[in-house]
């Protein structure tokens, strides 16, 4: 369920273009399967269950795709509801969406910190080979945390990036934080760096989160670049949209009821031989009647700058937590075409600051206190940023508490299934997982052969457009 902006938000033109093509009015009689939401996983299902010849029917609360993937267009700048990035080492957006008609640019690139004693940069895992990492860590990174601190961090981000997702998978499952001081990773190093840019990743501050999910997390940062499509990431739905059956996908229908024969919607009853709920995890659990996870909330607020803070594309942390700060990037260093200035993208003009807090928190007094930490975290003043859209959204993400299960039920029994991250891991890659998951239940249900997967699109990792 995405939030609606406070801000006057015009509509991006190239997602309206994008998704033209695919939107109607009003729901359907009838279809072979319905699916409710046009999110990732939505969207995903939908794909597969086209390309199978199946007429599908998407029915989409909102008024255009995404789910929580949506980007607002305010005064020209693109502003990502909640600061997502899209890795193109997940293996599910290779088979996907083609990634590079996305036109992807480098997300943030590694992470620097702030405290009392001024701004110290920190190791890229990502610009790094996996057989260099220990040395690189343990022996280069500057700031806090003594030499076996860093080996030990070192020694298990090596470790998630070399082995298996199966066998971290498989591995003892326990809160992160408990695991963490078991291995000797803690500290300064844990404590002004680790922990904080984590609290930002898992939108949790307190180490409760699966520690087969957090290796899974490390492992996709060290072997792949988070990213941004030239065009926001609204892109990545407006793509999956584009490529359904003109007329497939109905916004403003909002579905009341679900059954294995049908839907009843705000415009009527569509009947369909099979139904799949890829709505938010709250209303899945509403329409299907299942126990609803633990959902984690995430603010971010974009500011604008007269000039840029910093040249860095870094992710910054605050290490001595002076406010309610979890991280803050210049997303306009990493990302140019988020700008609606051109001089931007040669370093000089307006700035776009993302800065995210933990929880709902998009009232005046956080911003306020939130305004003052930036200026210690950048060294700059800040009493000219201008505060362009915030975004506080209560279902950010799913808790992916331990014992994680990566793999839970999407067929329901009497022609209803469910589809969405809850469903696999919170992530872009088990959204889109979920989402064809859903579809081969389908396929199996309704007698029809399941293909084959897809292949692994080999040039995703060189589609990066830019350098940071």
């Amino acid at each position: 369920m995405s939030p609606d902006p406070s801000n006057a938000v015009s509509p991006d033109p190239e997602a309206a273009r994008a998704a033209a093509p695919t939107a109607s009015v009003g729901a359907p009689e009838h279809a072979d399967v319905v699916v409710v939401g046009a999110g990732l996983a939505g969207l995903a299902c939908a794909r597969l269950l086209t390309r199978a010849g199946l007429d599908v029917a998407v029915l989409e609360a909102s008024d255009g795709p995404g789910g929580r993937v949506r980007t607002d267009v305010v005064d020209g700048f693109r502003c990502d509801r909640g600061f997502p990035l899209l890795n193109p080492a997940y293996p599910e957006a290779r088979r996907g969406p083609a990634l590079p008609a996305l036109r992807l640019q480098p997300g943030p690139a590694g992470v620097a910190g702030a405290d009392g004693n001024g701004r110290r940069r920190r190791a890229d895992p990502r610009r790094v080979p996996p057989s260099s990492l220990l040395r690189a860590v343990s022996g280069g990174l500057r700031g806090p945390g003594s030499v076996g601190e860093k080996a030990a961090f070192a020694r298990w981000a090596l470790r998630c990036a070399l082995r298996d997702p199966r066998d971290l998978l498989s591995a003892p499952d326990e809160p992160w934080g408990v695991f963490l001081d078991r291995i000797g990773v803690r500290g300064a190093l844990r404590r002004e760096v680790v922990d904080t840019f984590l609290a930002g990743t898992l939108a949790e501050g307190d180490g409760s989160t699966s520690r087969r999910f957090v290796e899974l997390l490390v492992r996709s940062f060290v072997k792949g670049s988070p990213a941004v499509p030239w065009a926001g990431m609204q892109a990545m739905p407006d793509q999956l949209a584009a490529g359904l059956t003109a007329g497939s996908v109905r916004y403003g229908v909002r579905v009341g009821s679900v059954a294995g024969d049908g839907v009843t919607t705000s415009h009527g009853r569509t009947t369909a031989r099979a139904v799949v709920v890829a709505a938010d995890p709250a209303t899945a659990g509403t329409l299907l009647d299942l126990p609803v996870p633990r959902l984690r909330a995430l603010t971010t607020l974009w500011h604008v700058a007269p000039e840029r803070p910093t040249a860095s594309a870094a992710l910054h942390v605050d290490g001595d937590r002076r406010g309610p700060l979890v991280n803050t990037v210049v997303m306009t260093n990493a990302a140019p075409s988020y700008s609606p200035d051109p001089l931007s993208r040669n370093g000089s003009g307006r700035a776009l600051v993302a800065s995210t807090v933990l929880g709902d928190a998009g009232d005046p007094a956080t911003e306020k206190t939130l305004r003052v930490q930036l200026g210690d975290v950048y060294g700059v003043d800040t009493s000219r940023w201008e505060l362009l859209v915030t975004h506080a959204i209560p279902q950010a993400l799913t808790a992916m508490e331990p014992p994680l299960d990566v793999r839970r039920p999407v067929a329901l029994g009497g022609g209803r299934f469910v589809a969405g991250d809850h469903r696999d891991s919170a992530s872009i890659q088990g959204a889109l997982v979920s989402g064809r998951r859903a579809a081969n239940a389908v396929l199996e249900h309704l007698g029809l052969a399941v293909p084959p997967r897809e292949p692994l699109d080999a040039a995703a990792n060189a589609t990066l457009v830019g350098t940071v």
